[in-house]
């Protein structure tokens, strides 16, 4: 396989012209993410089973011929665990490449594990151990060494041989169009577009507090996005989660009363104090019907549930055993309350996992079949 490391423009052109008619591409990137928003693209590796190339954006101005590349409609693009990527390439570009192909939830419905890592899909699909050496690398420094760039080339290498491996298994198994509902979410921007008003739902400890604190709690937290958005800055730079939950909490309504809480600087609140406030008291007036409400409360299942759930779990478990599958790929136990609660956004009602799981299950909460033990062993029957 020819390798390649490209930091100029012409090279860009010859690679990609040489890779236009490919069937395939395995893809990834390196980036970096600790002190800004957005990621920053540091390397992109892309592979076709024949060339191998390492794309310094970098050293690039235009990256032009790898854009008309990676959104050709012609070639397939492979990534494992894509969301990052995907979300890279939109910021990037303000496109989507598609068509797709994520090797992360196409090892779970081989029985590989749900979510599983790149090294351990390697390693279980190709028998192949990757080193571990360069995952914290600074990507943004230069010059890369040999080591560093064999080590991201092999990301790419070796992901294309899985790849073609893993389809030809799910096409024999007939489970190639069970992840066509997921990869269309992978290619949609409405998969990636945060409406500030939602990032509440994001903050750790938040169902620890209800009513109007959770409407304060909306509000600092949209505004603490859309501050980290502008600014190009970490969430936790702007404000830590502790601190925002604890505001709102507290719920100061003045600026002594502010300065107590802890975790808040007094430069923070010379800076943004009143505006801080001032959404407090914004929200404090909105009508009840307006608050949020978490759609997973923290009330536990009644004994009955906790009853019925674990039945629904062991017929779970014997679905999955006879797909060959991780019952976890399929279902959490959270999953399986939705089902039961009849909630429209239970993934056991879509896709692949409604016509395996779902609907047997609901013919067993609808009392249509049955979980019975038969010579010792749990089946289903029908009624």
């Amino acid at each position: 396989m020819q390798e390649l490391f490209i930091d100029n423009a012409q090279q860009l052109q010859k690679f990609a012209d040489k890779a236009a008619d490919s069937d395939w591409l395995a893809v990834d990137t390196e980036f970096l993410r600790e002190r800004t928003y957005f990621p920053k693209l540091c390397l992109i590796q892309i592979a076709n089973g024949e060339l191998a190339a390492a794309i310094d954006p970098l050293a690039l101005d235009d990256l032009g011929p790898l854009r008309e590349l990676l959104m050709n409609p012609h070639i397939e693009k492979v990534f494992h665990a894509a969301r990052q990527d995907m979300e890279i390439f939109l910021n990037e570009w303000d496109v989507l490449p598609r068509p797709l192909f994520d090797t992360q939830p196409a090892a779970a419905l081989l029985g590989l594990g749900d979510q599983v890592g790149y090294g351990k899909l390697i390693q279980q699909v190709l028998k192949t151990e990757l080193p571990k050496d360069h995952s914290r690398t600074d990507w943004s420094r230069r010059p890369l060494d040999k080591a560093q760039l064999r080590y991201a080339l092999d990301d790419v290498i070796y992901l294309g041989q899985a790849y073609l491996k893993m389809k030809s298994q799910l096409e024999r198994a007939g489970r190639l169009s069970w992840l066509d509902a997921e990869f269309r979410t992978l290619t949609s921007r409405q998969t990636y577009s945060l409406d500030p008003m939602d990032m509440w739902k994001k903050v750790k400890g938040r169902q620890h507090i209800k009513g109007v604190k959770l409407a304060i709690l909306q509000a600092l937290a949209a505004w603490r996005e859309k501050q980290a958005l502008a600014k190009n800055l970490p969430r936790r730079w702007i404000l830590k989660d502790d601190v925002l939950l604890e505001i709102a909490r507290r719920a100061p309504k003045n600026t002594q009363e502010l300065e107590h809480v802890r975790g808040v600087e007094t430069g923070f609140v010379k800076k943004s104090g009143k505006t801080i406030l001032e959404l407090i008291e914004k929200a404090r007036q909105l009508p009840k019907d307006q608050w949020p409400r978490d759609k997973h409360p923290t009330t536990r299942p009644t004994p009955q549930q906790e009853a019925t759930l674990d039945l629904l779990g062991a017929a779970l478990r014997l679905i999955a055993h006879e797909a060959g599958l991780s019952p976890q790929v399929i279902a959490s136990r959270k999953d399986l309350l939705a089902l039961l609660n009849n909630e429209e956004n239970s993934p056991l009602l879509r896709g692949w996992r409604k016509s395996l799981a779902g609907e047997p299950l609901q013919e067993l909460i609808a009392g249509k079949s049955q979980v019975v033990i038969e010579q010792g062993m749990a089946t289903f029957r029908a009624v």
